[in-house]
């Protein structure tokens, strides 16, 4: 994976440039010492790390207004960060950028829960917006596995989902309005405390740009009233691509879950040794959760187990308790951090229809023969959400170089089937040189065209999203 080379005239400047991001934000909120940057030098995708010019902490809007002004002036790429738990490099800086955490825009500005919606700054962490609404019975839909970590401005950044997306949908299908502020240091409200704001979608454009278009520093949120409960029904398979055909057909008959889950065995094996949630050691392992009223809950449920049925499943294990629940769950939202503990490895996030998950499940297998590297599949099976991990010693020669390869065959193989690159992880810098293989030459234009609007010089987030050639002679021509 290839950085463009820093610009030694930025390299030159570090003094002056640290002198003046000082005068403008508060004592400490300037990181500038080797030790001190080296936080800073990749995200959660650290197979890939370069250390920042420095890093700024600001606490408001008004405070990244000031920043973004100077960085503005003398032409310094600014790279946003929100918690770092990007899984495509979309935090990724370069050697003559500043990045600019929103650790310190953590507070909640407003709840409102006749029209329910709350006011957070975008540092704040995804489960603490839950957290502050729960006690009058609400919750903010969207649950990343790292939810616990992650930070709305990540989640506005890479449009994240999460299990229950499949309900109650992705970020921009909970996200109502933002405060953000240009490269110039212009500051806008796009959307509000609303269904809908008139004129042009705006709001839709700037969820999902990884930062290329602006810094949200406020964001207003959907808040929904917690269902009367929910269960969860754990079903094993002896063979993936039955598993894959099973989520299929649970899809075509209507029903509609909150969530579908799946892993495969070496997720299994890994994720129960490391939370004890009692998964059953067989191919293929499904976590179905619907929620309602307790009528409605046994209602899906049957219909869902006549369905399972249907597969010849070694196990269908129906949840009776909060507590069996809970641990149903916790293996599944303990799996990235028990694969790290085998190996090295790639999550990659490729978005498939439902339909061809068996044949997708397939191929990947294949593909894990041909480089002779494992992969573990745990995604998001209700909508096609794929997350194949593919294991790799990062302490081997070539180990990382096969690693790539095999990652770009399989993404290239999501968007054969008639999906797309990335569904919640972002392009980052993961994915940029295969956005050709999904969009036209004139598609990637007319990307770059909206890009050209708010940020003219190019200076947010460089190397990131575009192809690095096409971006850095875009970065080149706006000096």
């Amino acid at each position: 994976m290839q950085m463009p080379t820093p610009n030694p005239a930025i390299l030159s400047r570090k003094g002056q440039i640290i002198e003046r991001l000082q005068g403008v934000l508060p004592k400490g909120a300037v990181i500038h010492t080797e030790s001190e940057v080296r936080a800073y030098e990749c995200d959660a995708l650290t197979a890939y790390k370069c250390p920042p010019l420095c890093a700024i902490l600001p606490a408001s809007t008004e405070e990244v207004s000031a920043a973004l002004k100077v960085c503005n002036e003398l032409n310094i790429p600014v790279v946003p960060r929100g918690s770092g738990t990007s899984l495509a490099g979309g935090a990724l800086p370069t050697a003559d950028c500043v990045i600019l955490g929103t650790a310190r825009l953590n507070g909640v500005l407003e709840t409102n829960y006749p029209d329910r919606y709350i006011r957070v700054q975008s540092g704040r962490t995804n489960l603490s917006v839950t957290g502050a609404v729960e006690e009058n019975g609400f919750f903010y839909a969207p649950d990343p596995s790292s939810q616990l970590a992650c930070a709305i401005a990540g989640n506005i950044a890479m449009n994240s989902g999460g299990a229950h997306c499949l309900k109650y949908g992705v970020t921009t299908n909970n996200l109502l309005g933002v405060k953000m502020v240009l490269m110039d240091g212009t500051i806008t409200d796009i959307g509000g405390a609303h269904l809908d704001a008139a004129g042009l979608d705006l709001l839709g454009l700037i969820c999902g740009s990884e930062g290329q278009l602006g810094v949200v520093t406020e964001a207003t949120l959907r808040i929904l009233h917690k269902p009367e409960g929910a269960r969860p029904v754990l079903m094993g398979f002896d063979d993936t691509e039955v598993a894959g055909a099973c989520v299929s057909d649970i899809i075509k008959a209507g029903v509609l879950p909150v969530a579908i889950e799946f892993m495969d065995r070496l997720c299994i094996e890994a994720t129960d040794a490391f939370s004890n949630a009692g998964y059953p050691m067989c191919e293929a392992l499904l976590i179905v959760e619907v929620e309602g009223s307790e009528a409605e809950i046994d209602h899906q449920l049957s219909l869902i187990n006549e369905i399972a049925r249907r597969h010849n499943p070694v196990e269908l294990r129906e949840s009776k308790s909060a507590e069996e629940s809970a641990a149903i769950w916790l293996g599944r939202k303990s799996a990235f951090g028990a694969m790290g503990q085998i190996n090295d490895y790639m999550c990659l996030d490729g978005t498939i229809p439902v339909s061809a998950l068996p044949l997708v499940l397939r191929k990947t297998k294949e593909l894990s023969e041909k480089y002779g590297l494992k992969v573990g599949n745990v995604f998001h099976a209700g909508d096609g959400n794929m997350h194949p991990l593919i294991l790799f010693d990062a302490n081997k020669p070539g180990d990382l170089e096969l690693c790539e390869a095999m990652g770009a065959e399989v993404l290239k193989l999501c968007v054969d089937v008639g999906g797309c690159l990335t569904g919640e992880h972002g392009v980052g810098v993961e994915k940029r040189d295969l956005m050709k293989h999904q969009f036209t030459t004139n598609d990637l234009e007319a990307q770059m065209a909206v890009k050209d609007v708010f940020d003219p010089a190019w200076l947010l987030n460089p190397a990131k999203v575009f192809p690095l050639d096409t971006s850095e002679a875009r970065r080149v021509a706006a000096e």
